[in-house]
């Protein structure tokens, strides 16, 4: 028989992320201040909490370090329980913005980051922001609040099942209804949150558990090792790359992690394998590396799908289909494809990889590295042939005077501009497209655009979340006139957080991507023009500094000045552009230069087929 014992003999308490065992300092819920545990003395159990601190602790113990949101009358316990917490609050003028200012903590860090806001039309804001983390891949928690749940207060006033809501959209949604299943919880959404692949989960506090009483504490959180890829489909990749004739590495968004990053740079440099990027995988190896052939930034019918149609096998390293797929499969046809990521492919019908090789990226990546030599089939000299036409094309626009800018005129200016570690954060919008195409990113994670959910209104709080995170980098917002006057309203927050970033807002004055596709399908222009605010005014309205530009010239000058000038806060530049030239090359001049490409190739190819068979060692 057991008899009953004082809390001693095994005790593991946790501090800040890290295990605590006996003989180690841990903390005493009550106070949070330490106290040494030796082994066989007694430990009187801490008494007990409010269920708001106990989830406060928990989300310190999974080193949490912001909340973003818009607290409300049923986050009243958790908002007193945050008052003495490490967390900082960063209160925000829309339920949307703090979503997605927390989904950009998560991308940045791998960690979840963690928003907040009340019940129903709080809540709800949350709806576009849980997409967004979940369909790129971002770790987010989202804790809203609710009515009382043993009683009810008002009827159902305000009331949304918001668990039911958001479980299409997350990882894991559930309703707090004991404040001692709140360690448990907690650590399960962040554990969900955050392993592969990371995206959204959602806790929701109803007010009358917040303020009860429990015994529970944190969780310890200790470190899982990822599975590894099995010998056998190392192997036969291994084989299939050595006998490949034109093997080309693309690199999608779940290869952007710093692990990741640091083996695909050695094998690129050690086997020569030329690569492409999605938009969400740029920067994982640099875009200056002589290997690198472009981003596909187009869905097709660009200089990079050249590349890929010449390739008989692809490395697809990172990538699914939630991110819009850079090339579509067809049954029976090349490329071979084989799918490296943390989880198996997501078949569909533009994507039915013929190996998969399912493991910790990293590893797999180092162990092809350690097993592949460039080898003398291997012949990568029509796409390095490619790559010096596609350079020659995007020197195209880079210097043109023309006022309104020209989109790449906007992409070269601001690459001259921004350090090599700088971020750029695009909303969604036309130049999306010239920033994918155009802009140079030497770092991951330096040109942060959307390319699974996509959404317009996201630029600016990404920005506002780096410039927290990375108060010493040059921080930039890449916005259009439509997307920024989406959460235009968070430019109160930047200025009262004292954050130190600069919003450039390209203005044609329309909804300009839906405008071309509108254009380009043949119907007449209807219902996509625009009329703006004065954006300097706005500005400067809310205590941020505006600009406006009037020349091609002006804009370099303008934005050396909010970059490397001696003015530090909130800078907000209106760029008037013109995309009709630029949708010219992407309609009609591109495609005929693909397709000439495409059949000098065709013409070579026969000649050096026909020249093979009438070899007199032909067989």
């Amino acid at each position: 028989m057991f008899r009953s014992q004082p809390i001693a003999k095994l005790v593991c308490l946790h501090l800040r992320g890290a295990a605590r065992t006996f003989g180690h300092e841990a903390p005493e819920a009550s106070t949070g201040t330490l106290s040494k545990i030796g082994i066989g003395e007694e430990v009187t159990r801490p008494r007990s909490m409010k269920t708001s601190d106990v989830l406060v602790k928990a989300l310190e113990n999974e080193n949490i370090e912001y909340i973003f949101g818009i607290p409300g009358e049923e986050n009243l316990d958790f908002l007193d329980s945050l008052r003495g917490s490490s967390i900082k609050l960063v209160v925000t003028r829309h339920e949307q913005a703090a979503g997605f200012m927390a989904a950009t903590v998560g991308r940045l860090t791998g960690k979840a980051g963690c928003c907040l806001s009340t019940l129903g039309p709080g809540a709800t804001n949350f709806a576009t922001a849980a997409a967004y983390a979940q369909l790129a891949g971002f770790p987010m928690m989202m804790i809203t609040g609710q009515k009382p749940i043993r009683k009810s207060k008002q009827g159902s006033f305000q009331i949304v099942d918001i668990v039911e809501c958001m479980r299409p959209m997350t990882k894991f949604a559930k309703q707090i209804v004991d404040g001692d299943l709140v360690p448990s919880l907690v650590r399960e959404a962040v554990r969900v949150a955050e392993e592969e692949r990371p995206g959204a989960v959602h806790l929701e506090l109803p007010e009358d558990i917040a303020g009860t009483d429990t015994d529970a504490h944190p969780f310890p959180v200790y470190p899982v090792r990822r599975p590894i890829a099995e010998d056998k489909a190392i192997n036969k990749a291994i084989e299939m790359i050595h006998n490949a004739s034109h093997p080309l590495l693309l690199i999608g968004a779940g290869a952007n992690r710093k692990l990741t990053q640091k083996m695909l740079r050695e094998f690129v440099d050690q086997v020569h394998i030329p690569f492409v990027t999605t938009q969400m995988g740029k920067g994982v190896v640099s875009d200056d590396h002589p290997l690198y052939l472009g981003c596909c930034a187009l869905s097709a019918k660009d200089y990079v799908h050249v590349c890929i149609e010449k390739a008989d096998l692809i490395i697809n390293v990172g990538h699914d289909v939630v991110e819009k797929p850079p090339f579509l499969m067809k049954f029976g046809e090349p490329p071979l494809v084989i799918h490296v990521n943390f989880y198996s492919a997501k078949v569909d019908n533009v994507y039915f990889p013929q190996l998969e090789v399912v493991g910790d990226i990293a590893n797999t990546i180092w162990k092809f590295k350690e097993r592949l030599k460039n080898q003398p089939c291997w012949d990568t000299s029509f796409m390095l042939d490619v790559k010096k036409e596609f350079e020659a094309h995007m020197l195209k626009g880079v210097d043109d005077p023309r006022f309104p800018l020209v989109p790449q005129r906007v992409v070269a200016d601001l690459r001259k501009q921004v350090p090599h570690d700088g971020i750029v954060c695009l909303d969604n919008g036309m130049y999306k497209i010239w920033f994918a195409r155009c802009y140079k990113a030497y770092e991951r994670n330096t040109l942060l655009l959307d390319n699974a959910l996509a959404s317009m209104g996201a630029g600016l709080p990404s920005a506002m979340a780096a410039a927290i995170l990375h108060p010493e980098k040059k921080i930039v917002a890449v916005c259009g006139d439509g997307g920024f006057m989406m959460n235009s309203q968070e430019l109160e927050t930047c200025v009262r957080l004292k954050l130190n970033l600069t919003v450039l807002i390209l203005n044609d004055n329309a909804y300009g991507m839906i405008k071309w596709k509108q254009n380009l399908v043949g119907f007449e222009k209807f219902g996509l023009n625009l009329g703006n605010p004065d954006f300097v005014a706005y500005a400067n309205s809310y205590g941020a500094k505006g600009y406006r530009v009037t020349s091609a010239d002006e804009y370099s000058k303008i934005l050396h000045e909010c970059l490397h000038g001696n003015h530090e806060g909130v800078k907000v530049v209106e760029v008037p552009v013109d995309y009709t030239w630029a949708n010219e090359i992407l309609d009609h001049e591109l495609p005929k230069l693909i397709q000439k490409r495409k059949s000098q190739e065709a013409s070579q190819t026969g000649i050096s087929k026909a020249l093979a068979s009438a070899s007199p060692n032909a067989v």
